[in-house]
């Protein structure tokens, strides 16, 4: 078996959550979905598994962070083409995400979009050309 990494995540709505990560790419695994907790894969290795607030606490012993307060983690993912960064981004938008959380980078060989889901986890949009890093 593949090494795979499943990025569990709380969140409120559970279908409004689902939609801002098709936004992203991502496809609904109906197998490890239910009531609590929906499964969005985003590629062979990497699934996000968004939990109602409430299932997702029953994981740990310690309280849940609001994403919104504070932030515990940046997700970055890559992006084909600085073109799919801002097509992504703008779905992501329109999905119900909160758009340019920060101000755009381009540093010349990468550049990226911040946007954030409805609970606030914030994602880091990045497309890298190495064709252009000058080390």
């Amino acid at each position: 078996m593949p090494k795979m990494i499943f990025i569990n995540l709380p969140v409120t709505d559970l279908a409004a959550s689902a939609k801002f990560y098709e936004a992203l790419g991502c496809e609904k695994n109906a197998q490890f979905s239910d009531e609590n907790a929906t499964s969005m894969v985003w590629s062979d290795a990497i699934t996000f598994m968004l939990l109602k607030r409430d299932y997702f606490a029953t994981f740990t012993s310690r309280p849940v962070a609001d994403p919104r307060d504070a932030v515990g983690v940046l997700l970055a993912l890559s992006c084909d083409s600085r073109e799919d960064v801002d097509k992504t981004a703008e779905a992501a938008g329109a999905a119900g995400g909160k758009l340019d959380v920060r101000e755009p980078q381009d540093l010349g060989f990468m550049y990226q979009r911040a946007v954030e889901d409805p609970d606030g986890h914030t994602f880091e949009l990045a497309h890298m050309d190495m064709s252009k890093v000058d080390w």
